[in-house]
Protein backbone atom coordinates (compact mmCIF):
# COMPACT_ATOMS: atom_id res chain seq x y z
CA UNK A 1 0.00 0.00 0.00
CA UNK A 2 1.26 3.50 -0.86
CA UNK A 3 1.99 5.57 2.23
CA UNK A 4 0.81 9.15 2.55
CA UNK A 5 2.71 11.96 4.24
CA UNK A 6 0.71 14.96 5.44
CA UNK A 7 2.99 17.65 3.92
CA UNK A 8 2.29 17.76 0.16
CA UNK A 9 5.73 19.08 -0.84
CA UNK A 10 7.34 16.38 1.29
CA UNK A 11 5.11 13.75 -0.33
CA UNK A 12 6.30 14.86 -3.78
CA UNK A 13 9.90 14.69 -2.72
CA UNK A 14 9.32 11.29 -1.10
CA UNK A 15 7.81 9.94 -4.34
CA UNK A 16 10.79 11.28 -6.28
CA UNK A 17 13.24 9.66 -3.86
CA UNK A 18 11.50 6.30 -4.24
CA UNK A 19 11.59 6.54 -8.04
CA UNK A 20 15.28 7.33 -8.05
CA UNK A 21 16.36 5.26 -5.06
CA UNK A 22 18.40 2.69 -6.97
CA UNK A 23 20.29 5.39 -8.86
CA UNK A 24 20.74 7.44 -5.70
CA UNK A 25 22.30 4.53 -3.84
CA UNK A 26 25.06 4.40 -6.43
CA UNK A 27 26.31 7.71 -5.04
CA UNK A 28 27.14 11.00 -6.71
CA UNK A 29 27.26 14.62 -5.66
CA UNK A 30 24.40 15.58 -7.99
CA UNK A 31 21.96 13.82 -5.64
CA UNK A 32 22.31 16.46 -2.93
CA UNK A 33 18.99 18.01 -1.91
CA UNK A 34 18.83 21.66 -0.88
CA UNK A 35 16.78 23.49 1.72
CA UNK A 36 14.21 24.65 -0.81
CA UNK A 37 12.78 21.13 -1.09
CA UNK A 38 11.94 20.58 2.57
CA UNK A 39 11.65 23.12 5.36
CA UNK A 40 11.33 22.41 9.06
CA UNK A 41 11.54 19.20 11.06
CA UNK A 42 9.91 15.91 10.15
CA UNK A 43 8.17 13.60 12.57
CA UNK A 44 9.89 10.48 13.88
CA UNK A 45 7.85 8.26 11.57
CA UNK A 46 8.30 10.46 8.51
CA UNK A 47 12.05 10.17 8.96
CA UNK A 48 11.85 6.39 8.94
CA UNK A 49 9.57 6.46 5.89
CA UNK A 50 12.08 8.49 3.94
CA UNK A 51 15.06 6.43 5.09
CA UNK A 52 13.82 2.90 4.41
CA UNK A 53 12.52 1.18 1.29
CA UNK A 54 8.81 1.75 0.82
CA UNK A 55 6.71 -0.72 2.77
CA UNK A 56 9.70 -2.43 4.40
CA UNK A 57 9.51 -1.02 7.94
CA UNK A 58 8.35 -3.41 10.65
CA UNK A 59 7.78 -1.68 13.97
CA UNK A 60 8.63 -3.29 17.29
CA UNK A 61 7.43 -2.18 20.73
CA UNK A 62 4.67 0.08 19.45
CA UNK A 63 2.57 -0.33 22.63
CA UNK A 64 5.35 0.06 25.20
CA UNK A 65 4.66 2.67 27.91
CA UNK A 66 6.80 4.06 30.71
CA UNK A 67 6.55 2.60 34.21
CA UNK A 68 7.30 5.70 36.29
CA UNK A 69 4.55 7.03 38.56
CA UNK A 70 6.44 9.89 40.19
CA UNK A 71 6.17 13.67 39.61
CA UNK A 72 2.91 13.48 37.69
CA UNK A 73 3.97 10.86 35.15
CA UNK A 74 1.18 8.59 36.37
CA UNK A 75 -1.20 10.90 34.53
CA UNK A 76 0.67 10.94 31.19
CA UNK A 77 1.17 7.82 29.12
CA UNK A 78 2.08 7.63 25.44
CA UNK A 79 2.28 4.47 23.34
CA UNK A 80 5.86 3.84 22.26
CA UNK A 81 7.28 6.08 25.01
CA UNK A 82 8.94 8.58 22.70
CA UNK A 83 10.89 6.33 20.35
CA UNK A 84 9.92 4.38 17.23
CA UNK A 85 11.98 1.20 16.80
CA UNK A 86 12.05 -1.61 14.28
CA UNK A 87 13.71 -2.93 11.16
CA UNK A 88 13.43 -2.61 7.40
CA UNK A 89 15.61 -2.42 4.32
CA UNK A 90 17.66 0.14 2.42
CA UNK A 91 18.29 -0.91 -1.15
CA UNK A 92 16.98 -4.34 -0.19
CA UNK A 93 19.51 -4.77 2.64
CA UNK A 94 18.41 -5.34 6.24
CA UNK A 95 18.91 -2.51 8.71
CA UNK A 96 17.67 -1.78 12.25
CA UNK A 97 16.56 1.72 13.12
CA UNK A 98 15.29 3.82 16.01
CA UNK A 99 13.82 7.29 15.70
CA UNK A 100 13.25 9.44 18.78
CA UNK A 101 10.09 11.54 19.03
CA UNK A 102 10.72 14.98 20.52
CA UNK A 103 6.96 15.57 20.92
CA UNK A 104 6.81 12.96 23.72
CA UNK A 105 8.51 14.29 26.86
CA UNK A 106 11.07 16.08 24.68
CA UNK A 107 12.35 12.75 23.38
CA UNK A 108 13.84 12.13 26.83
CA UNK A 109 15.16 8.67 27.55
CA UNK A 110 13.34 6.57 30.12
CA UNK A 111 13.92 3.02 31.29
CA UNK A 112 11.48 1.58 28.73
CA UNK A 113 12.65 3.96 25.98
CA UNK A 114 16.17 2.56 26.50
CA UNK A 115 14.92 -1.02 26.57
CA UNK A 116 13.39 -0.59 23.12
CA UNK A 117 16.67 0.71 21.69
CA UNK A 118 18.70 -2.01 23.42
CA UNK A 119 16.39 -4.65 22.00
CA UNK A 120 17.00 -3.71 18.38
CA UNK A 121 20.74 -3.30 19.01
CA UNK A 122 20.88 -6.84 20.40
CA UNK A 123 18.93 -8.13 17.40
CA UNK A 124 21.23 -6.28 15.02
CA UNK A 125 24.24 -7.96 16.61
CA UNK A 126 22.66 -11.41 16.40
CA UNK A 127 21.63 -10.96 12.77
CA UNK A 128 24.67 -9.06 11.56
CA UNK A 129 22.96 -5.92 10.31
CA UNK A 130 23.70 -2.18 10.76
CA UNK A 131 21.96 0.08 13.29
CA UNK A 132 20.88 3.61 12.41
CA UNK A 133 19.84 5.99 15.18
CA UNK A 134 17.80 9.12 14.43
CA UNK A 135 18.42 11.16 17.57
CA UNK A 136 16.13 13.93 18.80
CA UNK A 137 16.34 13.90 22.58
CA UNK A 138 16.83 16.27 25.48
CA UNK A 139 18.67 13.61 27.45
CA UNK A 140 17.74 11.49 30.44
CA UNK A 141 14.16 11.74 31.76
CA UNK A 142 14.70 13.58 35.03
CA UNK A 143 11.60 12.14 36.73
CA UNK A 144 13.02 8.60 36.50
CA UNK A 145 16.37 9.33 38.12
CA UNK A 146 18.80 6.45 38.13
CA UNK A 147 16.57 4.25 35.94
CA UNK A 148 17.07 6.58 32.98
CA UNK A 149 20.80 6.81 33.71
CA UNK A 150 21.00 3.04 33.80
CA UNK A 151 19.16 2.95 30.47
CA UNK A 152 21.84 5.12 28.90
CA UNK A 153 24.58 2.90 30.29
CA UNK A 154 22.85 -0.16 28.78
CA UNK A 155 22.94 1.57 25.37
CA UNK A 156 26.56 2.68 25.79
CA UNK A 157 27.60 -0.88 26.55
CA UNK A 158 25.88 -2.15 23.38
CA UNK A 159 27.59 0.57 21.34
CA UNK A 160 30.97 -0.71 22.51
CA UNK A 161 30.11 -4.37 22.01
CA UNK A 162 28.81 -3.66 18.50
CA UNK A 163 31.80 -1.51 17.55
CA UNK A 164 33.67 -3.16 14.70
CA UNK A 165 31.03 -5.90 14.44
CA UNK A 166 28.24 -4.01 12.67
CA UNK A 167 28.20 -0.47 11.23
CA UNK A 168 26.55 2.08 13.54
CA UNK A 169 25.31 5.38 12.09
CA UNK A 170 23.85 8.29 14.05
CA UNK A 171 21.91 11.31 12.84
CA UNK A 172 21.05 14.33 14.99
CA UNK A 173 17.65 15.66 13.99
CA UNK A 174 17.15 18.13 16.84
CA UNK A 175 18.74 19.42 20.03
CA UNK A 176 20.49 16.67 22.00
CA UNK A 177 22.26 17.14 25.30
CA UNK A 178 23.91 15.22 28.12
CA UNK A 179 23.73 11.45 27.81
CA UNK A 180 21.99 11.78 24.45
CA UNK A 181 25.30 12.72 22.79
CA UNK A 182 27.59 10.04 24.21
CA UNK A 183 26.00 7.07 22.48
CA UNK A 184 26.28 8.67 19.01
CA UNK A 185 29.87 9.66 19.83
CA UNK A 186 30.76 5.95 19.99
CA UNK A 187 29.14 5.13 16.65
CA UNK A 188 31.00 5.09 13.35
CA UNK A 189 29.57 8.15 11.60
CA UNK A 190 27.55 11.14 12.76
CA UNK A 191 25.22 13.32 10.66
CA UNK A 192 23.81 16.69 11.71
CA UNK A 193 21.22 19.03 10.19
CA UNK A 194 22.14 22.69 9.88
CA UNK A 195 20.14 25.18 11.99
CA UNK A 196 17.89 22.55 13.62
CA UNK A 197 20.19 20.05 15.31
CA UNK A 198 22.53 20.75 18.21
CA UNK A 199 24.67 18.56 20.43
CA UNK A 200 26.45 19.49 23.62
CA UNK A 201 27.21 18.03 27.03
CA UNK A 202 25.69 21.11 28.69
CA UNK A 203 23.57 23.76 26.99
CA UNK A 204 24.14 27.52 26.72
CA UNK A 205 22.26 28.32 29.95
CA UNK A 206 24.42 26.02 32.05
CA UNK A 207 27.56 27.33 30.35
CA UNK A 208 26.55 30.88 31.19
CA UNK A 209 25.87 29.99 34.82
CA UNK A 210 29.12 28.08 35.34
CA UNK A 211 31.65 29.92 33.16
CA UNK A 212 29.81 33.21 32.50
CA UNK A 213 30.26 32.71 28.74
CA UNK A 214 27.55 34.11 26.46
CA UNK A 215 27.10 31.59 23.64
CA UNK A 216 24.23 30.53 21.38
CA UNK A 217 23.18 26.93 20.79
CA UNK A 218 24.49 27.17 17.22
CA UNK A 219 27.88 28.50 18.32
CA UNK A 220 28.19 25.97 21.13
CA UNK A 221 27.04 22.82 19.39
CA UNK A 222 25.56 23.44 15.95
CA UNK A 223 26.27 21.48 12.79
CA UNK A 224 28.76 24.07 11.55
CA UNK A 225 30.66 24.09 14.85
CA UNK A 226 30.95 20.32 15.08
CA UNK A 227 31.78 19.80 11.40
CA UNK A 228 34.56 22.44 11.28
CA UNK A 229 35.95 23.05 14.79
CA UNK A 230 35.47 19.97 16.97
CA UNK A 231 35.24 17.36 14.22
CA UNK A 232 32.57 15.51 16.21
CA UNK A 233 30.23 15.27 13.24
CA UNK A 234 31.22 13.86 9.87
CA UNK A 235 28.41 15.37 7.77
CA UNK A 236 26.58 18.70 8.04
CA UNK A 237 23.43 18.54 5.91
CA UNK A 238 21.21 21.37 4.67
CA UNK A 239 17.99 19.68 5.80
CA UNK A 240 16.60 16.40 7.06
CA UNK A 241 15.84 14.92 3.64
CA UNK A 242 19.41 15.52 2.51
CA UNK A 243 20.63 13.99 5.77
CA UNK A 244 18.60 10.81 5.24
CA UNK A 245 19.68 10.62 1.61
CA UNK A 246 23.35 10.89 2.60
CA UNK A 247 22.90 8.10 5.14
CA UNK A 248 21.60 5.90 2.32
CA UNK A 249 24.50 6.90 0.10
CA UNK A 250 27.08 6.04 2.76
CA UNK A 251 25.24 2.79 3.47
CA UNK A 252 25.81 1.73 -0.15
CA UNK A 253 29.60 1.55 0.43
CA UNK A 254 29.69 -0.53 3.63
CA UNK A 255 28.98 -4.22 4.30
CA UNK A 256 26.33 -5.57 6.66
CA UNK A 257 28.90 -6.67 9.23
CA UNK A 258 32.56 -7.49 9.80
CA UNK A 259 32.19 -10.96 8.26
CA UNK A 260 30.96 -9.72 4.89
CA UNK A 261 32.62 -7.97 1.97
CA UNK A 262 31.45 -4.46 1.01
CA UNK A 263 28.86 -4.13 -1.78
CA UNK A 264 30.24 -4.40 -5.30
CA UNK A 265 28.58 -2.96 -8.38
CA UNK A 266 28.78 -4.48 -11.85
CA UNK A 267 31.51 -2.96 -14.00
CA UNK A 268 32.39 -3.26 -17.68
CA UNK A 269 36.11 -2.70 -18.39
CA UNK A 270 36.93 0.02 -20.89
CA UNK A 271 39.65 2.53 -21.67
CA UNK A 272 41.28 3.04 -18.28
CA UNK A 273 44.01 5.55 -19.17
CA UNK A 274 43.35 9.01 -17.72
CA UNK A 275 45.52 11.59 -19.57
CA UNK A 276 44.09 14.39 -17.43
CA UNK A 277 46.14 13.13 -14.47
CA UNK A 278 49.39 14.03 -16.27
CA UNK A 279 48.88 17.77 -15.83
CA UNK A 280 47.53 18.03 -12.26
CA UNK A 281 50.79 18.20 -10.28
CA UNK A 282 52.49 21.59 -10.88
CA UNK A 283 56.06 21.78 -12.16
CA UNK A 284 57.14 23.83 -9.13
CA UNK A 285 57.36 21.56 -6.05
CA UNK A 286 55.91 24.21 -3.73
CA UNK A 287 52.84 25.09 -5.78
CA UNK A 288 49.55 23.67 -4.45
CA UNK A 289 46.94 21.58 -6.26
CA UNK A 290 43.68 19.93 -5.20
CA UNK A 291 44.15 16.23 -4.43
CA UNK A 292 40.43 15.76 -5.14
CA UNK A 293 41.26 16.23 -8.83
CA UNK A 294 43.55 13.21 -8.58
CA UNK A 295 40.89 11.21 -6.74
CA UNK A 296 38.10 12.05 -9.20
CA UNK A 297 40.42 11.29 -12.11
CA UNK A 298 41.23 7.85 -10.72
CA UNK A 299 38.03 6.36 -9.24
CA UNK A 300 34.79 5.40 -10.97
CA UNK A 301 32.87 8.41 -12.26
CA UNK A 302 30.94 10.32 -9.56
CA UNK A 303 31.67 7.63 -6.98
CA UNK A 304 33.75 9.63 -4.46
CA UNK A 305 31.79 10.24 -1.24
CA UNK A 306 33.84 12.45 1.04
CA UNK A 307 33.74 12.12 4.83
CA UNK A 308 34.62 14.91 7.28
CA UNK A 309 34.96 17.39 4.40
CA UNK A 310 35.04 20.54 6.53
CA UNK A 311 37.34 19.33 9.31
CA UNK A 312 41.16 19.02 9.11
CA UNK A 313 41.11 19.96 5.44
CA UNK A 314 44.80 19.12 5.03
CA UNK A 315 43.79 15.47 4.73
CA UNK A 316 40.94 14.09 2.60
CA UNK A 317 39.12 10.86 3.45
CA UNK A 318 36.10 9.18 1.95
CA UNK A 319 34.63 6.23 0.10
CA UNK A 320 34.77 5.56 -3.64
CA UNK A 321 34.67 2.73 -6.15
CA UNK A 322 37.28 1.39 -8.50
CA UNK A 323 35.88 -0.96 -11.16
CA UNK A 324 32.78 -1.32 -8.97
CA UNK A 325 34.75 -2.22 -5.83
CA UNK A 326 34.13 -0.19 -2.67
CA UNK A 327 37.35 1.33 -1.30
CA UNK A 328 38.38 3.83 1.37
CA UNK A 329 40.61 6.73 0.38
CA UNK A 330 43.06 8.67 2.56
CA UNK A 331 44.88 11.51 0.81
CA UNK A 332 47.10 14.43 1.81
CA UNK A 333 45.73 17.76 0.57
CA UNK A 334 48.46 20.09 -0.77
CA UNK A 335 45.87 22.86 -1.18
CA UNK A 336 45.56 23.16 2.63
CA UNK A 337 48.60 23.71 4.87
CA UNK A 338 50.68 22.19 2.07
CA UNK A 339 49.28 18.79 3.07
CA UNK A 340 51.20 18.54 6.36
CA UNK A 341 50.03 16.16 9.05
CA UNK A 342 48.85 17.85 12.25
CA UNK A 343 46.88 16.63 15.25
CA UNK A 344 43.43 16.94 13.70
CA UNK A 345 44.47 15.40 10.38
CA UNK A 346 46.13 12.45 12.12
CA UNK A 347 43.10 11.69 14.27
CA UNK A 348 40.72 12.13 11.33
CA UNK A 349 42.76 9.78 9.16
CA UNK A 350 43.28 7.19 11.90
CA UNK A 351 39.60 6.95 12.72
CA UNK A 352 38.70 6.43 9.05
CA UNK A 353 41.43 3.83 8.49
CA UNK A 354 40.24 1.83 11.49
CA UNK A 355 36.64 1.86 10.26
CA UNK A 356 37.68 0.57 6.84
CA UNK A 357 39.80 -2.14 8.42
CA UNK A 358 36.91 -3.19 10.68
CA UNK A 359 34.63 -3.74 7.70
CA UNK A 360 36.92 -5.20 5.04
CA UNK A 361 37.09 -2.08 2.89
CA UNK A 362 40.43 -1.86 1.00
CA UNK A 363 42.49 1.29 1.48
CA UNK A 364 43.96 3.56 -1.17
CA UNK A 365 46.40 6.28 -0.09
CA UNK A 366 47.44 9.29 -2.19
CA UNK A 367 50.56 10.75 -0.63
CA UNK A 368 51.95 14.25 -0.93
CA UNK A 369 53.19 15.17 2.54
CA UNK A 370 56.10 17.44 3.54
CA UNK A 371 56.07 16.22 7.15
CA UNK A 372 54.37 16.96 10.46
CA UNK A 373 53.34 20.50 11.35
CA UNK A 374 56.00 22.08 13.62
CA UNK A 375 55.41 24.56 16.44
CA UNK A 376 54.74 24.89 20.14
CA UNK A 377 50.97 24.64 19.72
CA UNK A 378 51.22 21.20 18.11
CA UNK A 379 53.91 19.94 20.47
CA UNK A 380 52.12 21.07 23.61
CA UNK A 381 48.83 19.57 22.44
CA UNK A 382 50.47 16.20 21.79
CA UNK A 383 51.34 15.88 18.10
CA UNK A 384 53.63 12.98 19.01
CA UNK A 385 50.88 10.87 20.55
CA UNK A 386 48.19 11.96 18.09
CA UNK A 387 50.40 11.52 15.06
CA UNK A 388 51.17 8.02 16.31
CA UNK A 389 47.45 7.19 16.07
CA UNK A 390 47.58 7.32 12.28
CA UNK A 391 50.78 5.26 12.27
CA UNK A 392 49.15 2.71 14.58
CA UNK A 393 45.97 2.53 12.50
CA UNK A 394 47.80 1.82 9.24
CA UNK A 395 50.18 -0.66 10.87
CA UNK A 396 47.28 -2.60 12.38
CA UNK A 397 45.15 -2.68 9.22
CA UNK A 398 44.97 -6.07 7.48
CA UNK A 399 42.80 -5.08 4.49
CA UNK A 400 44.42 -4.62 1.05
CA UNK A 401 46.50 -1.41 1.19
CA UNK A 402 47.87 0.48 -1.81
CA UNK A 403 49.78 3.79 -1.85
CA UNK A 404 50.40 6.21 -4.70
CA UNK A 405 53.04 8.89 -4.03
CA UNK A 406 52.20 11.85 -6.25
CA UNK A 407 54.88 14.28 -5.05
CA UNK A 408 56.45 14.77 -1.62
CA UNK A 409 57.03 11.98 0.87
CA UNK A 410 59.26 13.54 3.51
CA UNK A 411 60.49 12.49 6.92
CA UNK A 412 58.48 10.46 9.39
CA UNK A 413 55.32 11.33 7.48
CA UNK A 414 56.60 9.11 4.64
CA UNK A 415 56.61 6.18 7.05
CA UNK A 416 53.20 7.02 8.50
CA UNK A 417 51.34 7.37 5.19
CA UNK A 418 51.06 3.65 4.47
CA UNK A 419 54.67 2.97 3.51
CA UNK A 420 55.99 -0.48 2.65
CA UNK A 421 57.73 -0.57 6.01
CA UNK A 422 54.43 -0.62 7.94
CA UNK A 423 52.75 -3.29 5.84
CA UNK A 424 51.44 -1.68 2.64
CA UNK A 425 50.91 -4.27 -0.10
CA UNK A 426 51.77 -2.18 -3.15
CA UNK A 427 53.40 1.23 -3.41
CA UNK A 428 53.46 3.20 -6.63
CA UNK A 429 55.14 6.52 -7.31
CA UNK A 430 54.70 9.09 -10.04
CA UNK A 431 57.89 10.44 -11.67
CA UNK A 432 57.26 13.69 -9.75
CA UNK A 433 57.68 11.88 -6.41
CA UNK A 434 60.32 13.12 -3.96
CA UNK A 435 61.17 10.62 -1.22
CA UNK A 436 63.64 11.98 1.31
CA UNK A 437 64.19 12.92 4.93
CA UNK A 438 63.39 16.56 4.13
CA UNK A 439 63.28 19.07 1.30
CA UNK A 440 66.44 19.80 -0.67
CA UNK A 441 66.84 23.35 0.64
CA UNK A 442 66.74 22.40 4.33
CA UNK A 443 68.84 19.29 3.81
CA UNK A 444 71.57 21.18 1.97
CA UNK A 445 71.71 23.87 4.65
CA UNK A 446 72.31 21.20 7.31
CA UNK A 447 74.59 18.76 5.49
CA UNK A 448 76.78 21.33 3.77
CA UNK A 449 76.66 24.08 6.37
CA UNK A 450 80.44 24.29 6.75
CA UNK A 451 81.14 24.28 3.00
CA UNK A 452 78.56 26.96 2.37
CA UNK A 453 79.86 29.16 5.18
CA UNK A 454 83.46 28.91 3.92
CA UNK A 455 82.63 29.45 0.25
CA UNK A 456 83.52 32.69 -1.51
CA UNK A 457 79.94 32.78 -2.84
CA UNK A 458 77.71 31.21 -0.14
CA UNK A 459 74.52 31.74 -2.12
CA UNK A 460 75.98 30.09 -5.20
CA UNK A 461 77.40 27.21 -3.16
CA UNK A 462 74.00 26.68 -1.51
CA UNK A 463 72.30 26.51 -4.89
CA UNK A 464 74.91 24.03 -6.08
CA UNK A 465 74.36 21.78 -3.07
CA UNK A 466 70.56 22.07 -3.32
CA UNK A 467 70.79 20.92 -6.94
CA UNK A 468 73.08 18.06 -5.93
CA UNK A 469 70.70 16.87 -3.20
CA UNK A 470 67.75 17.23 -5.56
CA UNK A 471 69.38 15.04 -8.18
CA UNK A 472 70.12 12.34 -5.62
CA UNK A 473 66.99 12.29 -3.50
CA UNK A 474 64.16 14.35 -5.06
CA UNK A 475 62.97 11.43 -7.16
CA UNK A 476 61.39 8.01 -6.56
CA UNK A 477 64.20 5.88 -7.99
CA UNK A 478 66.45 5.42 -4.93
CA UNK A 479 63.44 4.05 -3.03
CA UNK A 480 62.53 1.89 -6.04
CA UNK A 481 66.08 0.48 -6.13
CA UNK A 482 65.60 -0.72 -2.54
CA UNK A 483 62.16 -2.21 -3.28
CA UNK A 484 60.30 0.37 -1.18
CA UNK A 485 58.46 1.44 -4.34
CA UNK A 486 57.05 -1.39 -6.46
CA UNK A 487 56.76 0.61 -9.66
CA UNK A 488 57.25 4.14 -10.96
CA UNK A 489 54.23 4.85 -13.16
CA UNK A 490 52.99 7.67 -15.32
CA UNK A 491 49.98 9.44 -13.78
CA UNK A 492 47.66 8.43 -16.64
CA UNK A 493 48.35 4.75 -15.81
CA UNK A 494 47.20 5.09 -12.21
CA UNK A 495 43.63 3.91 -12.59
CA UNK A 496 44.61 0.86 -14.66
CA UNK A 497 47.30 -0.11 -12.15
CA UNK A 498 44.94 0.27 -9.21
CA UNK A 499 42.21 -1.84 -10.83
CA UNK A 500 44.72 -4.65 -11.34
CA UNK A 501 46.19 -4.19 -7.86
CA UNK A 502 42.90 -4.44 -5.98
CA UNK A 503 41.82 -7.35 -8.16
CA UNK A 504 45.03 -9.17 -7.27
CA UNK A 505 44.62 -8.40 -3.55
CA UNK A 506 40.94 -9.31 -3.21
CA UNK A 507 41.70 -12.64 -1.50
CA UNK A 508 44.39 -11.26 0.81
CA UNK A 509 44.54 -12.94 4.24
CA UNK A 510 46.54 -11.38 7.07
CA UNK A 511 46.26 -12.07 10.77
CA UNK A 512 47.49 -10.05 13.71
CA UNK A 513 49.38 -11.70 16.59
CA UNK A 514 47.13 -13.34 19.17
CA UNK A 515 46.19 -10.82 21.86
CA UNK A 516 43.26 -9.44 23.77
CA UNK A 517 43.55 -6.09 21.98
CA UNK A 518 46.21 -3.53 21.20
CA UNK A 519 46.76 -0.36 23.21
CA UNK A 520 46.44 2.46 20.67
CA UNK A 521 47.95 5.75 21.96
CA UNK A 522 44.76 7.57 22.97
Amino acid sequence: MKRTIKNESLQAKYDELNRKQEESLLGGGEKRITQQHVKGKLTARERIQLLLDEGSFQEMGQFVMHRCKDFGLDKEYYLGDGVVTGYGTIGGRLVYVFSQDFTVFGGSLSETHAEKIVKIMDMAMKNGAPVIGLNDSGGARIQEGVMSLGGYADIFYRNVMASGVIPQLSAFMGPCAGGAVYSPAMTDFIFMVENTSFMFVTGPNVVKTVTHEEVTSEELGGASTHSTKSGVTHFACANEVECLNQIKQLFSYVPQNCEEEPPRLPYTPGQELRPGLNTIVPDHPNHPYDIRDVIHGTVDERSFFEVHRNFAENIVVGFARIAGRSIGIVANQPASLAGVLDIDASVKGARFVRFCDCFNIPLLVFEDVPGFLPGTDQEWRGIITNGAKLLYAFSEATVPRVTVITRKAYGGAYDVMNSKHIGADLNYAWPTAEIAVMGAQGAAEIIFRKEIAEAADPAGKLKEKVDEYTRKFANPYRAAHRGYIDEVIYPDQTREKLIRAFEMLENKVARLPRKKHGNIPL
